[in-house]
Parts: structure tokens; sequence; C-alpha cells
């Protein structure tokens, strides 16, 4: 029997305001159905793969079945998710302009698979259209799978913010690990102050100035490379906001055809904290060269600010003068 004093710490009830699940001992679940339909779409829906026969888009999520949970259990998380995604693809032959459509089919993402041999079926309606329907069984099929990983990424970190309730000796932890990083924390003028990082990237778009620069301040161009309804007061002062939502801000300084300058934001960054983007359009031989330039960016964001510019802009962009031109 243990001496007074000495007893099993985790039967011990600390002194703690909120009084819940004290050293995170007893069972909890949360579910994640619903967060988890959200996510899917946003990684799944807009993936865009191209070569020089064609480019396919993943259009729309047709179906989702399925259940996501998390259930923490003596500090331990654990996960259980069964998927069955059907996705709406589309495609254009480059040389004809002919346009396909298919079904991509994910019949059983779940833990007890790993996403790498997650089975991953492409099919595409009758008639000609094979090389694009190669694109996707190949480059597709690869970005599928990593847009399921960064699903269960955010799963496993974003979604359970909170499950694991601090006990005094992490809380000790966690304030050592505070005072260290506010040694290396800028003041950013337009939010709160966190640890942050600058991101610089350039990219030439086959387009003038002029229409490069209406796809940033025109509301049913940036929905249409969005692939999404948008909020653009293209003013200063003015509020924007994108991608459902998940994209928010405040133009700060436009300078038609050369300069944009905004506040800028994700839904899941600290609340009231901005960036300041900053866009210079320079106009190069036919082509215009895009310079962005990002200041206090969170540093454990960093990575996926550079996705969203590159991949959810930049190539959406192209993609949207690519099927102009092949329109027009």
């Amino acid at each position: 029997m243990a001496k007074w004093g000495q007893g099993d710490p985790r039967w011990i009830v600390e002194e703690r305001e909120d009084g819940t699940n004290v050293n995170n001992w007893h069972w909890t679940e949360r579910d994640a159905t619903s967060w988890s339909k959200g996510k899917l779409r946003e990684f799944l829906v807009g993936i865009v793969v191209e070569n020089e026969a064609g480019r396919c888009q993943i259009s729309e999520l047709k179906q989702v079945e399925g259940e996501a949970s998390c259930s923490s259990r003596k500090g331990k998380l654990i996960f259980f998710y069964e998927w069955n995604i059907k996705l709406g693809w589309k495609g254009i032959i480059k040389e004809s302009g002919v346009k396909h459509k298919g079904l991509i089919e994910i019949p059983n993402l779940s833990e007890e698979n790993e996403v790498d041999d997650t089975e991953v079926n492409v099919s595409k309606k009758k008639g000609d259209g094979d090389i694009l329907k190669d694109l996707m069984k190949t480059a597709g099929t690869a970005k599928v799978r990593e847009a399921l990983g960064d699903y269960l990424k955010a799963l496993k970190t974003e979604f359970t913010m909170g499950m694991i309730l601090p006990t005094k000796a992490t809380a000790a932890q966690e304030l050592t690990i505070k005072r260290k990083l506010s040694e290396n924390t800028l003041q950013v003028p337009l939010g709160v102050r966190i640890p942050t990082v600058a991101l610089h990237m350039t990219e030439l778009f086959d387009t003038a100035v002029e229409r490069l620069y209406s796809i940033f301040t025109v509301k049913d161009l940036v929905q249409k490379f969005s692939k999404s309804p948008a909020i653009l007061e293209a003013e200063k002062g003015g509020k924007f906001q994108m991608f459902h939502g998940n994209i928010t801000g405040e133009y700060i300084e436009l300078l038609t055809n050369e300069k944009i300058i905004m506040k800028w934001r994700c839904r899941n960054w600290p609340e009231e904290h901005y960036a300041t983007v900053v866009l210079n359009f320079v106009p190069a031989l036919g082509q215009t060269e895009l310079r962005l330039d990002c200041k206090g960016v969170p540093v454990c964001k960093e990575e996926n600010m550079k996705f969203c510019w590159q991949k959810q802009h930049f190539e959406e962009i192209k993609g949207l003068l690519q099927l102009t031109t092949l329109n027009g």
C-alpha cells in the first residue's frame, strides 16, 4: 500500500481551474466526421495535374461516406477513420482543345492502411481522351494520395488541439519554451506577437500586366481561379474573403497594374494575426513577373503559406489563363 503522499500521480487531483480529466487519465472522444468532410473537400477539390499533352483538375467532391473520430486515454490519442470517396475530374487536351470528364474513387481510406497503399481508381467517360486518363492515373493519383496525407496530418494536429490537457509538469515545460521563443519573436504591428518568418516568391505568367492585375482585383476572376465564392472590395481599406472564408484580409494600397499591398490571414492562424503581403507586377517581354513578398507569417505555417500561393494561386491562375486562351 502506498505511503501517504506517495500515491500514483494518475489518481492525484491537481489544483486546476477547469478540474477536467486530470493527468489525461479518463477516456474522452471527439467526433471528427463533419470536420473531416470539410477538410477532405478543401484538400482534394482543385487539385491540378498537367503535362505537355493535357491538363486535368479535380472539380468536385461527388460523395464522401464514412466517419472519423479521435479518442484520448491515459494521455494517448487513438484515431479511427473510414471513408469511401468519389471525386469528379475534368480535363482538356491541349492540341485539340477537346474536353473530357471522369471519376476518381477511393473505396477505403482507413487507419488500417498506409496512405501510399490506399486504393485510388481512375475512370473516364466513353470516347477518346485516354491520354488524360493516364495523366490522372499517374500524376493525379500521386497528388490525391498527397492530399489524403495532408488531411491525416491535420486530423492528428489541428483537430486534436486541446484534447491532451496540460499537467503541472508540462505547463512548466511550455512556460520555458515560451520564454525562449519570446527572445526571437517579432513584433507584428497588424496582429499579435508570435514567432514569424518572411517569404519571397516569384512566378512568370504568360499574360499582360493588366490581365494579371485584374485576376487579383476583379471578383468574377477571383471566383474563377479559386473555384469558390469570394467577397472583394478592391480599394484602399476594402475587405476580401476567399476560399470559403479560409483566407481573409484588407487592402492597404493598390497601384493599378503595378502593386497590391494587403493585410492577409488564414482562418487557422492565431486570432487577429495578419501577415503583410506585397504583390509587385513587373512587365517582361509579353509576360508578367509576379513578385510576392510576405512578412509576418507564423513560423509553424510557413510551408502551408508556400503551398497556398504556389498551388492554390499561381497554378490555378495559370490554368485559368490557359483555358481562357483556348476558349478565346
